[in-house]
């Protein structure tokens, strides 16, 4: 049932009224006196505090920014206080002239960017609807006050309303961002997969193996394959002119060197804007596959290819620039003989044609493979290949490299040739753990390279069971960790206004 208030009667206000015209009377000076003393006061002590946050100077907003439209500021007792005060704390004993400055940076900005993960999570849980019972937040403020196991009354009666008030906010906080964290933790590691990740580590295994490496791609390959496509590499000398003007000027130029009014060499000295310039244009022998990267547009570049010796191109817009071309001679096919030409015919098939070099080096594993079996030896293949074998292991599936399992680097006969790109390779794992035991593996193409393994069972661990303990501790480390790194999406999220550097620079920085 509600309480009713008690009406007072009129002549208590009528009273006072009269009491004060008495003082007023009898002596105003000293009652205007005190009354302009008595404003201040309530000014100074009620009203300012209220609107202005103050630390160390009269009317300094320490505001840092805001999250979600909430000030992040420093103000007496609040969280960003107690952060501040906490490591500084930490940090006595631990500044010198030289580092003060340093130290004291950091401590702000540490106690910035807690306070703003804090206030995150504070939105993130009334977001959800996530509210702790009030019976849960008393127990909370109950231990702070246990004395031999009970509930202190006298010291918590001790305490102004406001602190009381101040302790339960602060403990009802603390239960929401210990429950954020919690299921931060418990949603990243999923039930039964600390299991499963020990269960990896248990079936390592060893291998032998062959790297066919597709630098060594026979050159009769090249030459055929150039052969078959002629006009992929033939030869020509071309020189050429880059305008970087408008049309009408590109025209003017191209018209004048058309004409003989000026010659090829001048224009490109005076007028071309690309690094032939200084030798009057000449870009030297091209291979026709080269100019694609200079004429995107097939037809035209085919009209440039077609030319003969002393013809020139039409003008042509690359959509940056205007160029055109003279052929210095007729074009001739690639000599395959020439190890520079090679090499560049090497590259176009490794960029452009990689499957035919892939699809050469699986038929040649196919074919050691074939050896290995029907009785067969795999040393023996691989001596009649003229192939040298490597071995590694004991190996666990650890797919990604991951920390908690045994890494890739610490394997016996890791080399970086060989390894170095499969650790994020499905389908290396896919082939080194599902072929038999004793079994030549099917070919799998890794980085440059095309390997065959023999798979062959591990030596049994010293301890399995402390093997797989230390497994446990370091996969729950491991997501413990992952779950504490909220930082940055606070910190980053474009509910952020980071207004850090400008108040620190403003009124804390000496």
């Amino acid at each position: 049932m509600a309480m009713k208030v008690k009406k007072q009667p009129v002549h208590g206000e009528d009273s006072a009224k009269s009491e004060l015209i008495r003082r007023f009377k009898a002596n105003p000076a000293v009652f205007i006196g005190t009354v302009i003393v008595l404003i201040i006061v309530i000014i100074a002590f009620v009203f300012v505090p209220a609107i202005v946050p103050n630390i160390s100077g009269f009317g300094v907003d320490y505001t840092f920014g805001y999250y979600d439209k909430t000030p992040i500021s420093y103000r007496p007792g609040n969280y960003f206080a107690l952060v501040y005060e906490q490591l500084v704390q930490n940090n006595q004993g631990t500044y010198s002239e030289e580092t003060a400055a340093y130290i004291n940076l950091q401590i702000w900005l540490n106690a910035f960017q807690s306070t703003v993960v804090h206030t995150g999570i504070l939105h993130e849980m009334e977001k959800a609807g996530y509210e702790p019972s009030k019976e849960l937040v008393d127990r909370e403020v109950a231990w702070a006050f246990q004395v031999n196991g009970r509930f202190d009354v006298a010291s918590y009666r001790q305490l102004s309303n406001s602190r009381k008030i101040a302790l339960w906010r602060e403990a009802q906080e603390q239960i929401i961002t210990e429950a954020y964290e919690r299921d931060q933790y418990e949603v990243l590691k999923p039930t039964g997969e600390e299991d499963f990740v020990v269960g990896m580590a248990a079936g390592q295994r060893r291998f032998e193996g062959v790297a066919y490496n597709l630098a060594d791609y026979p050159e009769t390959e090249l030459s055929a394959y150039a052969a078959q496509n002629f006009a992929l590499f033939k030869r020509i000398h071309f020189s050429r002119i880059t305008i970087n003007a408008g049309e009408r000027e590109a025209r003017q130029i191209f018209a004048s060197v058309k004409d003989g009014a000026m010659s090829f060499e001048d224009a490109a000295r005076n007028q071309s804007q690309d690094t032939y310039a200084e030798r009057g244009g000449d870009m030297g022998v091209q291979m026709a596959y080269e100019m694609a990267s200079i004429i995107s547009d097939e037809a035209e570049r085919e009209k440039v290819l077609a030319l003969g010796r002393g013809e020139l191109s039409d003008l042509i817009n690359t959509g940056e620039n205007w160029v055109f071309f003279r052929a210095e001679e007729d074009s001739v096919a690639a000599d395959t003989g020439d190890a520079s030409q090679m090499e560049k015919i090497r590259s176009y098939v490794l960029l452009f044609e990689r499957g035919r070099m892939v699809n050469y080096f699986v038929r040649l594993a196919e074919e050691l493979r074939a050896m290995s079996g029907d009785g067969g030896s795999f040393d023996n293949a691989v001596e009649e290949a003229g192939l040298k074998k490597f071995s590694f292991g004991p190996l666990a599936i650890n797919y990604g490299n991951l920390p908690f399992l045994p890494r890739l680097e610490a394997v016996e006969g890791f080399t970086e040739t060989v390894l170095s790109n499969f650790a994020v390779t499905d389908s290396f794992w896919r082939v080194a753990f599902s072929t038999p035991l004793g079994t030549v593996s099917e070919p799998v193409e890794l980085g440059d390279q095309v390997l065959v393994l023999l798979p062959l069972e591990a030596e049994p661990a010293e301890s399995p069971e402390e093997d797989a303990e230390n497994i446990r501790l370091s996969f729950q480390y491991f997501f413990y960790e992952a779950s504490n790194n909220i930082q940055s999406f606070f910190t980053q999220s474009p509910k952020l206004k980071d207004q850090f550097w400008e108040t620190y620079s403003r009124y804390l920085m000496n």
